[in-house]
């Protein structure tokens, strides 16, 4: 079976606080933008669009059928909020997008990631396939949905966070998530607390 390379540079801006990493991105024919989360039946952008701005929408242009890039990447650079995967180099062992058949062949150098950005303080998983690649890589036990552990890279001490899956496979309805997202950028200090 052929083995697949990220797409993708990190997208890691100078001022980022989190580091949010997914498995590996879908194929490109499920893309409805060159960036993050592109498969504009994923609702991670719509999380974001919720949790800071109180508006599911804000990052889609519905009527095109994909987010809106620009606005998505300045809202991640003002913010501090990194991107990339856990793995940089993957088989798929079925033609989907599904995590489930998915082969890490290469797990991402994520203390060279964090070393590039010196602020970060927390890393977020954005699923169970994306957490278990960390956790292995690491050595440390994966925290519950919604929850986080310590964890310590390249000397430093970090919060390890696992969220609820963006896919719409994960069964938890969009404001459920977006309330999941919601506390975890409260608690790193990115959001005010209510």
């Amino acid at each position: 079976m052929p083995t697949e390379r990220h797409p993708f540079e990190p997208f890691l801006p100078a001022n980022a606080k989190v580091l949010m990493l997914g498995s590996f991105p879908p194929q490109e024919k499920r893309w409805s933008i060159k960036f993050y989360y592109p498969n504009f039946i994923n609702d991670m952008w719509r999380i974001f669009g919720l949790v800071f701005f109180g508006d599911k929408d804000l990052f889609t242009d519905t009527a095109a059928k994909k987010f809106k890039l620009e606005d998505i990447v300045g809202f991640c650079s003002s913010k501090g909020i990194a991107l990339y995967d856990t793995a940089c180099e993957v088989r798929r062992l079925k033609d989907n997008a599904s995590d489930k058949f998915l082969e890490v062949v290469t797990p991402t150098d994520v203390a060279a990631l964090l070393r590039r950005i010196p602020g970060c303080r927390a890393i977020v998983t954005t699923g169970e396939k994306a957490t278990a690649t960390i956790c292995e890589t690491f050595g440390t036990v994966p925290p519950a949905v919604g929850g986080y552990s310590q964890v310590m890279i390249d000397g430093r001490d970090l919060r390890l966070y696992r969220m609820p899956s963006s896919s719409r496979a994960y069964p938890m309805p969009l404001n459920g998530k977006a309330a999941v997202y919601r506390r975890l950028f409260e608690e790193i200090g990115m959001l005010p607390t209510p």
